[in-house]
């Protein structure tokens, strides 16, 4: 089983959420780190409110922290890449992440623009041709920082490994949709992330409502399984998660430490009539039309 951490944001210290978070889970970063990647989730172009995408205020938070205990020197990227439906050049700067970049001197990359190369691999029957960004391959840490997020039909929940699949360079990813929760597998297969902590300070469900909660933890499969039972989702009936404890890449068993998942499960906006009824008719098509793009991030 895995380790992970739950901690509620006490009057938004970040930093100190996250701190928390890699102590539970009692994560120690490795030696001599020159080149950090940070993937945030980015949707379309909604901002950190709507709780569909990762605030930049919590990544601020982060890099005082790795700078803090790793190094001032050391050089961090925040990666994206472009999609269907959004453009890095325009997200970068909609969501905030343009001003990051320049207070925190972080560098701001494009996967889409950047140098790549082609890798095979498989996952059950299929095989899937895709591209690794060399920033990726050649980074001494990965950090994945995503989103819970849940749709009321498809894939369920997308969380730590649906954030990676951000990660493929192609921006046309439309064309992943027959093999979706397959080619979500492949790519975590094949950039394998270090660290995931999980900004769930503000969250989408039903509708839009602050959680205040970070996870972490070194499996990807663990943190997204934690994740789907407190977005009211068992385990067991999401396939991609399945496809991952199968090939490897985690496993859906775990460790909690600290707060009680089920004091966040009970807050979140899960679906239902109740949920329903409480959402106003705007978050209501808010959701649907986000919903419409979820697989295109």
């Amino acid at each position: 089983m895995s380790l992970v951490s739950l901690v509620e944001i006490q009057n938004e210290q970040f930093k100190k959420a996250i701190t928390d978070s890699l102590r539970l889970i009692s994560y120690d970063f490795p030696s001599n780190l020159r080149n950090i990647v940070i993937k945030p989730n980015m949707c379309y172009y909604w901002d950190y409110s709507t709780g569909y995408t990762t605030d930049p205020r919590f990544i601020a938070s982060l890099i005082d922290m790795l700078r803090e205990q790793i190094s001032p020197k050391v050089h961090i990227s925040i990666v994206e890449s472009d999609a269907s439906a959004m453009k890095c050049r325009y997200a970068f700067k909609m969501l905030g992440y343009e001003n990051l970049a320049r207070l925190y001197k972080v560098s701001l990359v494009n996967l889409s623009e950047a140098k790549s190369e082609k890798v095979t691999t498989y996952v059950g029957d299929h095989s899937f041709n895709l591209r690794v960004p060399e920033i990726i391959k050649n980074a001494d840490l990965k950090i994945n920082v995503p989103k819970i997020k849940y749709t009321l039909q498809g894939i369920k929940i997308t969380c730590a490994l649906k954030n990676i699949f951000g990660c493929n360079p192609y921006p046309q990813k439309f064309i992943y949709h027959p093999k979706l929760e397959d080619f979500i597998v492949a790519v975590n297969k094949v950039m394998k992330f270090d660290l995931c902590v999980l900004d769930g300070n503000i969250v989408f469900g039903v509708q839009t409502q602050r959680l205040g909660l970070v996870m972490a933890s070194a499996d990807p499969v663990a943190l997204d399984s934690v994740a789907a039972y407190i977005a009211g989702v068992n385990p067991k009936s999401v396939k991609y998660l399945q496809l991952a404890k199968k090939e490897a890449i985690g496993k859906t068993s775990f460790i909690p430490r600290g707060v009680d998942w089920k004091y966040f499960q009970v807050r979140y906006p899960k679906r239902g009539i109740k949920s329903r009824l409480n959402s106003s008719g705007f978050d209501i098509i808010a959701r649907l039309h986000l919903e419409s793009r979820l697989g295109l991030d």
